[in-house]
């Protein structure tokens, strides 16, 4: 057993954060919760999120999942800010049954943006 807590999907998402930034124009959303930041931007197109892009505070797993998110959203419809995916995320980037919390703050973040891009 390996005692590298981020494996190569965390590593690599952390490393290059393809999604890092703020988009001009865009909706800003800004979660900020059990020490950590999530800011989110976005613009929309057509009813789909044509651009996603996030400032992150927190611990390699974090910025790993809001990079996630990013990619999973991005060319969605906005209907699909509605459902988040914990259990996956979870899984994936193999975050430690202690780091939910910090997952919950993603998902706050989402929920969040969903509701300003549709209000």
């Amino acid at each position: 057993m390996s005692s590298d807590p981020y494996n190569a999907r965390v590593r690599e998402f952390f490393a290059a954060p393809v999604h890092a930034g703020s988009l001009a124009g865009g909706v800003t959303v800004l979660a900020d919760d059990q020490g950590v930041r999530v800011a989110l931007s976005a613009r929309v197109a057509d009813g789909r999120i044509a651009a996603l892009r996030f400032r992150a505070w927190g611990c390699p797993h974090l910025v790993a999942a809001v990079e996630w998110v990013c990619r999973h959203y991005e060319g969605e419809p906005l209907e699909a800010l509605e459902k988040f995916p914990t259990a996956r995320i979870m899984e994936d980037l193999a975050v430690p049954i202690e780091k939910t919390g910090r997952i919950l703050v993603v998902e706050d973040a989402i929920h969040s943006l969903g509701r300003s891009l549709t209000h």
